[in-house]
């Protein structure tokens, strides 16, 4: 008969020079190595009579362990959660965008607690702004030779495939923008496992001077980044929020001056307006301050678009760059726009032309969530469908190909007698797309070619938008959206 949980099994002895607390819940004794003459460990201590004088407290930065109180002012010289001394490519909000006076108000009613009458209007503002944008994009669906082994791999599960017909996706759309070849900085903005800069740097083979800056805000597990060991490629990983990141700072960049191309797949809601923030504004704007002849000049000296951006050139892609730009172009695969937030959004002066502020922003964000929450499964299949994914382990959990939908989020509640479910979808799309077309304006004002298509199925992942743009300068295969 199995001993009860109060008292340890008889049979069972700590190990020799280990700690002699019975950890209940784990039905085995603490493996934590004690002091010379002690039978606990610092943690369990306080079990110990001789110790029953100094009290352990939760340490105050982080409070998952504990410290003697009298030795708190020493712990917390050497704790490792103590804030680190911050890098030189840190600058404080440097991509936060401007604060607005007219931030939106704190206490703000929820979608689903809206009257009728409120709901309605709101959907005619949606409607009224959104007159004249073309609410289906172009298809632009592709592959790349370098992902036909892993697709074909007979191993996958329908998660794999479903992330290489993504990352596929964005290689070809890539390299028809004509951004992949050698002598420049991919710079993968929410990089997470490194995934696509894997693939980025597959597909260039053997390529010289090829960079990677993976930028990530928290510690990931499982990164490929660390495998590669080409030796024309170099790695740096970043763990910093994109709102910090000052792409000036880092000395690969300021000393290489290699042109950057921004990559992202699946770049949550705010993060892509930082990330936008962080290219054209931070970096490619002080860059071209720092040259001695205005950009726009340049431009009208210069004979032809091909002379100004060698990296446009057809074919032979092994050339030198003859002159350099800051940021060679832009490839975000989008999603989670229920996650924007007015404050960092670059699209304000969009809204605010078309008589919208910041309300009205933050119930589309809202109300954006229809397009790809609309349609949910009831309880029964969700938990089957949840159960599922953690019996599969799969290690691209992080990524929002169902929506993001993962929150509670109060616009996807019923609204009975007013919207049908696919009525709910339609707007939800709209709010999307609005949100998307302030980032094209946005980008077009800072001299860019920007566009907008389809990059994958929606069976593939209901978040299927891509965003490209490459500066005004270069021969652009794509118009603006």
């Amino acid at each position: 008969m199995a001993a009860s949980a109060s008292t340890p099994h008889t049979t069972d002895f700590p190990a020799e020079g280990r700690c002699s607390y019975y950890v209940e819940k784990k039905k085995r004794f603490c493996r934590m190595v004690v002091a010379a003459g002690k039978r606990f460990c610092g943690e369990h201590a306080g079990a110990a009579e001789e110790e029953n004088a100094r009290k352990r407290i939760l340490c105050p930065l982080d409070p998952k362990h504990t410290v003697y109180e009298d030795q708190l002012a020493k712990h917390l010289k050497k704790c490792n959660s103590r804030e680190k001394p911050k890098p030189d490519f840190f600058i404080q909000d440097i991509n936060a965008g401007l604060k607005d006076e007219t931030e939106i108000p704190e206490q703000l009613v929820p979608i689903s607690s809206l009257s009728e009458e409120q709901l309605e209007n709101l959907i005619k503002k949606l409607r009224r702004a959104s007159e004249g944008l073309n609410s289906t994009l172009k298809d632009q669906i592709m592959s790349h030779p370098a992902l036909h082994d892993a697709l074909n791999d007979p191993k996958n599960g329908d998660s794999a495939t479903k992330h290489l017909k993504q990352q596929a996706s964005i290689l070809g759309n890539i390299e028809k923008l004509k951004l992949l070849g050698p002598r420049r900085c991919f710079v993968e903005f929410g990089a997470g496992k490194g995934k696509l800069s894997h693939w980025v740097d597959i597909a260039l083979k053997d390529a010289e001077k090829v960079h990677f800056i993976l930028v990530e805000k928290v510690t990931t597990r499982f990164k490929v980044d660390g495998k590669h060991r080409k030796k024309n490629s170099v790695f740096e990983r970043l763990q910093i929020d994109i709102q910090h990141l000052c792409l000036n700072k880092i000395p690969l960049l300021s000393k290489e001056k290699l042109p950057v191309v921004g990559i992202g797949k699946h770049l949550c809601g705010v993060a892509t307006d930082l990330a936008l923030r962080c290219l054209v504004e931070t970096y490619a704007a002080s860059c071209e301050e720092r040259n001695e002849e205005p950009l726009a000049k340049r431009r009208k000296n210069d004979k032809t678009d091909k002379e100004i951006n060698p990296l446009a050139k057809e074919g032979n892609e092994k050339n030198v760059p003859e002159k350099w730009t800051p940021v060679a172009g832009i490839v975000i695969a989008l999603c989670c726009h229920h996650r924007c937030d007015w404050r960092h959004y670059v699209g304000k002066e969009y809204f605010r032309a078309l008589g919208l502020g910041a309300v009205d922003f933050h119930y589309f964000q809202r109300m954006s969530s229809w397009a790809t929450c609309g349609m949910r499964k009831t309880s029964l299949e969700a938990s089957n469908v949840t159960s599922k994914r953690k019996d599969k382990h799969s290690d691209d959990s992080e990524e929002h190909d169902d929506g993001g939908c993962r929150i509670t989020d109060d616009s996807t509640e019923s609204l009975p007698g007013l919207l049908t479910v696919e009525e709910k979808k339609k707007i939800g799309h709209l709010c999307k797309l609005l949100i998307d077309q302030g980032r094209v304006e946005y980008l077009q004002q800072k001299g860019f070619s920007p566009a907008l298509q389809y990059y994958t199925d929606p069976l593939v992942s209901l978040e299927n938008v891509l965003l490209t743009a490459l500066p005004n300068h270069s021969s652009s295969p794509e118009t603006s959206a």
